[in-house]
């Protein structure tokens, strides 16, 4: 996808035009994704640029509390989400969304309303493969599906739906967490929007 920059109303001409995007990370639980976000936030934010993380834990607990885990509420959780980065990607920020998203059609939607909008959007899935992420098992979401304690955990026993043509996937199992953001952060150079 190609980006294009739609210059921004009511900036004088000595200011800096500022092009914003959403960068969404979408892959299963403890892939890396917020890692390799709040990683990438520090190298952007260094550079000058304003960036937020909408981690999906924070959302779920502020934006979108009261939804379940069906389809349905997967599927408004997403839209809320991709609602957020769109604006504040409109308005010059480099938002990181790094948040499972387990449905095509959610993300899809999600890029449409962007495309819509003139806003850039890039999608990173963060390939990493189930088994490493029920070793890593950041939240322990893993050890609580396999004693029964959980049900409906996105990879395992509920589906995710792996993006067919991301702008860049990464399998972070075979390099740091350094690495994983520096090729997010060359895709930025390379689309012109860092």
């Amino acid at each position: 996808m190609t980006s294009t920059h739609h210059p921004r109303q009511g900036h004088s001409p000595q200011e800096k035009d500022v092009t914003g995007a959403t960068v969404w990370l979408t892959g299963l639980p403890s892939a890396g994704k917020t890692t390799i976000a709040r990683e990438l936030a520090g190298r952007l934010s260094a550079g000058g640029h304003r960036v937020e993380v909408l981690d999906g834990d924070e959302i779920r607990e502020f934006l979108s509390a009261g939804l379940g885990f069906s389809r349905e509420d997967r599927h408004t959780n997403v839209q809320r989400i991709g609602f957020v980065a769109e604006l504040l990607a409109r308005h010059g920020v480099l938002t990181l969304v790094p948040v499972i998203a387990p449905y095509a059609d959610s993300r899809d939607a999600v890029r449409k309303r962007h495309q819509s909008e003139g806003t850039p959007y890039l999608e990173v899935h963060i390939a990493t493969p189930v088994d490493i992420c029920s070793r890593r098992d950041v939240k322990g979401l893993y050890a609580r599906q396999a004693a029964g304690e959980l049900s409906g955990l996105t990879g395992v026993d509920d589906p995710y739906e792996e993006p067919a043509a991301p702008d860049l996937r990464i399998e972070s199992q075979h390099q740091t967490v350094q690495e994983s953001a520096a090729a997010v952060h060359a895709l930025l150079t390379e689309r012109g929007l860092s």
